[in-house]
């Protein structure tokens, strides 16, 4: 089995393998439940919005001829002819040289075309305006469907919805939406060595805190998590876990078991389940090398790193991408990057991507990347972190001031009191 490992594949041909993947079924959900979820249909706006022109200022709806020449020394003066209120159909037409008293969000009158702020005017008399300045066509007003027009595709499919999402379809009467739903995600811990994290492990012993953080990554990434439990160094009790997830969920991920060695059982487990294909064994990324994706029935398997430090990398680079791609996804969704200065220098291997580990501070307005080396097994480099910086396969490494791009993890306050602390 050694040798396949030499056959490693690179992120890019991975990630292009997920892609191949279905998508999870689609489902009716009430609108105030589908915060984070996925877009499993275009959304086309039956009507314009707004369905009547408004005002965006309160003051004086007008004929915005009426004010042209309009100045603090030569103000022009206009009939008031009524008011507007909030939610109240405007009645009456606006002629030259009237006015109708408006608030923002009220119906434009018949014959008004712009809208004079309050603060621009003086009531002379009950019925005589003062404007001071004069207003063009359309200023602060909002023309019937000028915020989204009837026929308009407003959210595409694939689409994930954030809380402006949500106000849209608020807006558009959308109470059920179609999304797909969340996939569900088997997580299995490998290894004699594993205990339950309510026990007090013995001195050769870990506690189980993979299964932990694989489940919480895979909330944060819009999945459900199962955690099926641990798994000794013991082919057929794994294997009896692995085909419980497979029975009850979209995607398994072993962690443990995945690297060579003896009684490194995952990829013999995975080559005897039904109709099973083994799509990577080895991928050249540091850390995370000795990663596995394989496939049985349609059914996505992983074959994670047993070091929390390189599970984690794993899960954000390539793990979090398959469960956004067979949730539904439209589109490959592009790290956001931080550009920051690296504080030393970092070397990696020429055809391997590396992922290091930095904390980001603030300085003087200067953003700066301090990498948190350590070997993979050691969490607390995750604790420290923001987020990583990518190494490209062809670079040597990173100097020392070389401004770089930080993929922050999803809940870093990149912004809060720690990155700006001197």
């Amino acid at each position: 089995m050694e040798k396949d490992f030499f056959k490693v594949k690179d992120l890019e041909t991975v990630l292009t393998l997920i892609e191949d993947f279905p998508a999870v079924e689609t489902q009716i959900q009430p609108l105030d439940v589908c915060l984070g979820r996925i877009l499993a249909e275009d959304v086309v706006s039956e009507i314009n919005l707004p369905e009547f022109s408004r005002a965006t200022m309160d003051g004086y709806a007008v004929q915005a001829a009426s004010t042209f020449g309009a100045s603090e020394g030569m103000p022009a003066l206009l009939d008031v002819v009524g008011r507007v209120e909030m939610g109240q159909v405007a009645a009456g037409e606006v002629t030259p040289g009237q006015a109708v008293e408006i608030t923002t969000g009220g119906m434009l009158p018949k014959g008004a075309d712009a809208v004079v702020m309050i603060e621009q005017t003086q009531r002379f008399d009950d019925r005589t305006l003062e404007v001071f300045k004069s207003v063009a066509p359309l200023q602060h007003v909002m023309e019937i469907g000028e915020d989204l027009a009837q026929g308009e595709t407003v959210l595409p499919k694939g689409t994930r919805l954030r809380p402006q999402e949500i106000g849209v379809l608020a807006a558009l009467g959308k109470d059920k939406v179609p999304v797909y739903r969340r996939p569900v995600v088997a997580v299995i811990s490998s290894g004699d060595e594993i205990v339950p994290v309510d026990q007090t492990p013995a001195l050769s012993q870990l506690r189980d805190v993979n299964s932990h953080t694989l489940s919480a990554l895979i909330v944060s990434a819009g999945g459900v998590p199962v955690r099926l439990g641990i798994a000794g160094d013991d082919l057929g009790a794994l294997e009896r876990l692995c085909r419980r997830g497979l029975a009850d969920a979209d995607m398994v991920l072993i962690s443990g078991g995945s690297s060579v060695g003896s009684r490194d059982y995952t990829v013999t487990l995975f080559e005897g389940l039904p109709d099973s294909k083994i799509l990577v064994q080895g991928v050249s990324v540091s850390p995370g090398k000795p990663t596995i994706l394989a496939e049985s029935r349609g059914r996505i398997l992983w074959g994670l790193p047993g070091q929390v430090t390189s599970a984690m990398v794993v899960f954000r680079t390539m793990i979090r991408p398959c469960i956004n791609h067979i949730g539904g996804l439209g589109r490959r969704e592009k790290d956001i990057e931080v550009p920051a200065e690296v504080t030393r220098n970092v070397a990696s291997v020429l055809g391997r991507t590396d992922f290091v580990r930095v904390r980001l501070r603030s300085k003087d307005d200067r953003l700066f990347a301090d990498p948190q080396l350590g070997k993979s097994g050691l969490i607390h480099t995750m604790v420290k972190a923001d987020g990583l910086v990518r190494v490209h396969k062809d670079s040597e490494g990173i100097d020392k001031g070389q401004v770089v791009k930080v993929i922050p993890f999803a809940s870093s306050p990149i912004l809060s009191d720690r990155t700006l602390d001197t």
